[in-house]
């Protein structure tokens, strides 16, 4: 399903839009071009920016096709709306096709997308849940732990199930993207690992090493989360054999 219009699928109608996240008592939408506020759209068949401005005596929005003394017009939204009649075609092709706000700070209320929008979250939300269902303890565990921290070691196999669920009917999108991403079981072992002393991280959390002897096992990179690095070193030659060595000792 188109999610925008084209000029050339253009439907004369009212047309009623809507600001994204927020409702203020009235927002004055720019109408014109300046360099404070550039009101400017590429044209791709052209390949030229051209300028943009709201005339209520001209046809188009285009300031190279308006022709004469151009009446300019404002852009008001009320309590984080604006309806638009389908005679103030100019306007309406403004906001439903050139405006760079469009999409970002208000967008075309279309019933029909809002629908379809509501189908797609219903279903990534029936199929995480569906997910959630059939995951071992094990990898539930280590998806959770990604959520609620060293806090999954003192809840039962029943409560991590129950939050599992909750966290995949609140979260979806990021629960299936957990599930997919490998690094997490590798995640969870090194989490366990240093709460069970078989590894340490320093202070600084660029160093980890083993603590029984002190022996240090990696460096962590910079500006990089510590047991991220540690999963993705586990899949080197070097960090399998001390992912083997830590199964073990966790086992």
């Amino acid at each position: 399903m188109k999610t925008t219009e084209t000029p050339k699928d253009w439907e004369i109608k009212d047309r009623l839009y809507t600001l994204i996240n927020k409702k203020p008592l009235t927002l004055r939408l720019s109408s014109r071009h300046s360099a404070r506020s550039p009101l400017l759209y590429f044209d791709e068949n052209s390949g030229e920016q051209r300028e943009l401005r709201y005339a209520t005596n001209m046809s188009s929005p285009f300031v190279d096709e308006q022709n004469g003394t151009a009446t300019l017009g404002h852009i008001v939204f009320q309590d984080g709306r604006l309806f638009v009649p389908k005679e103030q075609q100019n306007l309406q092709k403004l906001l439903s096709l050139y405006h760079p706000r469009r999409e970002r700070e208000y967008r075309e209320h279309r019933p029909q997308i809002i629908a379809q929008y509501d189908i797609e979250d219903i279903e990534l939300e029936i199929d995480a849940l569906n997910i959630a269902k059939t995951l071992e303890i094990e990898q539930a565990e280590a998806i959770m732990r990604v959520e609620e921290g060293s806090r999954v070691n003192k809840m039962s196999s029943r409560e991590i199930k129950r939050d599992l669920l909750i966290f995949a009917k609140r979260k979806p999108k990021l629960f299936l993207d957990l599930v997919n991403d490998e690094n997490v079981q590798l995640r969870s072992v090194a989490i366990k690992a240093v709460e069970n002393r078989i590894i340490k991280l320093s202070q600084d959390n660029r160093t980890f090493s083993w603590a029984s002897n002190g022996k240090k096992l990696m460096t962590v990179p910079f500006d990089e989360n510590p047991y991220s690095a540690m999963a993705s070193w586990f899949q080197t030659d070097e960090g399998l054999e001390v992912f083997k060595s830590i199964q073990k000792k966790l086992s």
